[in-house]
């Protein structure tokens, strides 16, 4: 983990990232509720500068209204009445393992009582509803301002189904409410997760100070003013417009949206500007603080999530819970303008059509396919799709949007559109369509199939290696993935979010990258630019400021945040002075917002970075522990405050953060060999061998992809005299990156101290083909041959 991480995180809940567990956390209900006192509910805004009264639009646009009234936005939130509420309050109950809860009613109140580990038994008030289909959940009322959701729900389908029924988002298990998945917890709270995208114009109101809200809405679920922004100029224009001879105005079927006074005009902009306005909630997201931004670009008010491991497999497939754009920006479609709303129905949210017409309505008109044989009108055949007509396997969904289940009973679809690829299985660790509906087939075997049907697809996309590959090789920490990524950053044909992906992991391999690294601050993809600044965060001063101040004027506001940060603990005196006032404006414009919006762990992280490298180490100190109170598993929050207590020489107290850190229970294996990983090489440091060894070798069991563990491990072996173990560990990394030119130095010089001469020439050699022109391998290759 780069120890300047910035973690994307985004509204929406309940989080499902970590195991089974059970566990107290001292001092977190402190956090959660010192200071608080009871505030008031969420209620309706007093101002709404710009917006329309709620309800407003459905004078004149009754059949849209109509249409909305029963979509997912028109559900998203509602008060707690017999209309609204879907789920068994009858007497009903739900009992798994400790966990136990009644529902039931008194006249118009919805109540649960709940019992659980280190919750004693309590009645409290359903105060809304979130959500209808496929399932339901309940918001509870809480001191300090704050909506909770339960994590019972009910499955509203019909009971055929599966439905009709009380069931955990988190089955078998059981969360004390210390713990942030608890529902009283932080994971589980509306303010901060979810409330910005299921309300109109909502206001949080966080206090960082006593860690409460006062939050507000104009609108309490999702209507026309979310999508179209504020409407107050257009109820004025229709109020007052005639179709007067004498009036200059265009007839009113030619008025534009922003002629009628609407802020947005949906139907003036780019195919990707309007899948933008949707991914302002559709995404796995950085809030940037800025509200809903209407008609701005996405990167002015939030900043998407990456490709990065466990939200995404590494070809790129859904695997965390990310809300849709970040899978449609990798597709051909997104490339070539189609928007959510050429499928989705934007008010109903429903598919414009059913079952394969859906695709068929653009795809039997398109160009002929690449694939020979299939005619531009033949993709819904047996021809194209080889299952048997009308078949689950016949529908376009199966194999090109394959799905995922999330809170239990809430599948949905891949929106990346790829082709099946079971050919990358063993080299990306990959799901595929094929495979994961005929559980009985091997990957090889389902690779045959497409080649037979289909021929040699890796030639058909060109020939290149797929950026599944390079990242399964990066995250393995591979040195040879570093050509393949910059090539992969370099590519303008490659989506994006693709080659921000790689541009952002490059930043792990230092010198050598700097060339791609530097020219990512001037492409023309906003995302690109954003993932390359925080590489220079640590580059020289005169390197920062000459780097990066030019981008303080980007055009968007996620880039100068990124420049920002990374421009922070720059001396002003190496500023042009012209500019030393826009960047103190932009820094305390940057913070305010941080402070504002420190809900969650990932806003108090970087929080923290900035104040760390603004020199207010202390301050940085507190948000850092402060995020790991909200979450003790929030991996870069530990880790990037172990660096800063050992970079103040508190080793004891950074040794101290990470025990904590492995004592925690069910910890992700790949998390705890991370820490592992950072231990070990602390004690290293601090000569304590035998003791860092212990650590490596159990980061090895944890993490056995991760190739700079055996090689620091290898080294630590030889230093303490074992070489036999030290040259295997070298070799079960070269097994994994069998052409990192460290390990290939590494294995070259032990094998050459143990006498193993042959062996010490034949991995030479290896790095003479990576390395032709490095004139220190012809000096090594002499020395070799002496003896």
């Amino acid at each position: 983990m780069d120890a300047n991480a910035s973690p994307v995180t985004t509204p929406g809940f309940p989080l499902t990232r970590r195991p089974m567990r059970r566990l107290a956390i001292a001092a977190l209900l402190t956090l959660l509720f010192v200071g608080s006192v009871q505030a008031a509910s969420p209620r309706l805004a007093s101002e709404a500068e710009g917006y329309a009264p709620e309800g407003s639009c459905a004078g004149c646009h009754q059949e849209q209204t109509a249409a909305w009234q029963d979509s997912d936005h028109g559900w998203a939130m509602r008060e707690a009445t017999p209309d609204n509420v879907l789920g068994d309050f009858a007497d009903a109950r739900f009992a798994e393992g400790d966990v136990k809860a009644h529902f039931h009613r008194e006249d118009e109140r919805f109540l649960v009582t709940l019992e659980g580990p280190g919750e004693p038994e309590a009645t409290r008030e359903i105060a809304y509803t979130f959500g209808y289909f496929p399932l339901q959940q309940y918001l509870i009322e809480m001191p300090g301002g704050r909506l909770q959701s339960l994590t019972i729900a009910w499955d509203s389908r019909e009971a055929e189904d599966g439905g009709q029924r009380w069931f955990s988002l988190y089955p078998g298990q059981a969360f004390t409410p210390d713990d942030p998945l608890h529902w009283q917890g932080r994971y589980q709270n509306w303010n901060a997760m979810c409330a910005d995208c299921h309300s109109t114009n909502l206001q949080k109101h966080y206090d960082p100070t006593t860690d409460s809200f006062a939050t507000t809405w104009h609108e309490q679920s999702v209507g026309c003013q979310s999508c179209h922004g504020p409407s107050r100029q257009h109820l004025e224009w229709a109020e007052t417009w005639s179709p007067r001879s004498d009036d200059p105005s265009p007839p009113r079927d030619e008025m534009s949206a922003t002629d009628k006074g609407l802020g947005v005009d949906l139907d003036a902009i780019s195919g990707q500007q309007l899948v933008g306005q949707c991914a302002r909630c559709h995404s796995r997201r950085q809030p940037l603080g800025m509200g809903p931004a209407h008609g701005q670009p996405l990167l002015d008010s939030a900043l998407p999530s990456l490709l990065t491991e466990r939200l995404y497999h590494a070809d790129g497939q859904i695997q965390g819970e990310v809300y849709v754009y970040g899978s449609f920006a990798q597709s051909r479609m997104y490339q070539e303008g189609v928007t959510c709303t050429n499928c989705h129905d934007p008010h109903t949210n429903r598919l414009r059509l059913e079952g394969n017409a859906v695709c068929t309505q653009c795809h039997n008109a398109a160009p002929p396919s690449r694939f020979p044989g299939i005619t531009p009108t033949d993709y819904d055949s047996v021809e194209h799709h080889h299952h048997p007509p009308g078949s689950e396997g016949a529908q376009c969904v199966s194999c090109h949007m394959p799905e995922t289940t999330y809170m239990v009973v809430d599948p949905r679809r891949d929106h990346s559109f790829r082709v099946p690829r079971p050919d990358l299985n063993e080299a990306t660790g990959s799901p595929d369509a094929c495979t994961s509906c005929h559980d009985d087939m091997a990957p090889e075997r389902a690779a045959t199939s497409i080649a037979t049907w289909f021929g040699d697809l890796a030639r058909a996309e060109g020939g290149a290696t797929h950026y599944g590959e390079i990242f399964a090789a990066a995250r393995q920490g591979r040195d040879d993935a570093l050509p393949h990524l910059q090539r992969l950053a370099a590519d303008e044909g490659t989506p994006a979010i693709v080659r921000a992906t790689a541009v952002d992991a490059l930043a792990d391999f230092g010198v050598p990258a700097l060339p791609t690294l530097e020219a990512a601050l001037v492409d023309e993809a906003g995302l690109v630019r954003a993932a390359g600044v925080p590489a220079f965060a640590r580059a020289p001063d005169a390197a920062r400021v000459a780097l990066l101040l030019p981008l303080l004027d980007d055009p968007l506001l996620a880039v100068r945040d990124e420049v920002v940060k990374a421009l922070a603990g720059v001396s002003l005196m190496r500023l042009p002075e012209a500019r030393r006032d826009d960047l103190l404006r932009a820094r305390r414009d940057y913070e305010r917002r941080l402070r504002e919006n420190a809900d969650l762990p990932g806003n108090r992280l970087n929080l923290a970075v900035l104040l760390s490298r603004s020199g207010r180490a202390d301050e940085a100190i507190t948000h850092y522990r402060a995020a790991l109170a909200m979450d003790p598993y929030f991996l870069p929050a530990r880790s990037n405050l172990i660096t800063l207590l050992s970079q103040r020489g508190k080793a004891q107290e950074a040794q101290r953060v990470l025990e904590d850190g492995l004592a925690l229970e069910d910890m992700p294996p790949t998390d705890r060999a991370h820490l592992a990983y950072l231990l070990a090489l602390s004690l290293a440091e601090a000569q304590r061998f035998d003791e860092a060894l212990s650590w490596l070798d159990r980061a090895a069991e944890w993490r056995p992809e991760h190739v700079r563990t055996h090689y620091n491990r290898a080294l630590l072996l030889d230093r303490l005299g074992r070489k036999p173990q030290a040259l295997a560990a070298l070799e079960r990394g070269l097994s994994l990156a069998p052409e990192a030119p460290d390990l290939l130095y590494a294995a070259v010089y032990l094998n050459a101290a143990a006498g193993n001469i042959p062996q010490a020439l034949s991995h030479l050699e290896r790095l003479r083909r990576l390395q032709p022109d490095d004139p220190r391998l012809q000096r090594l290759e002499r020395q070799l041959q002496r003896q």
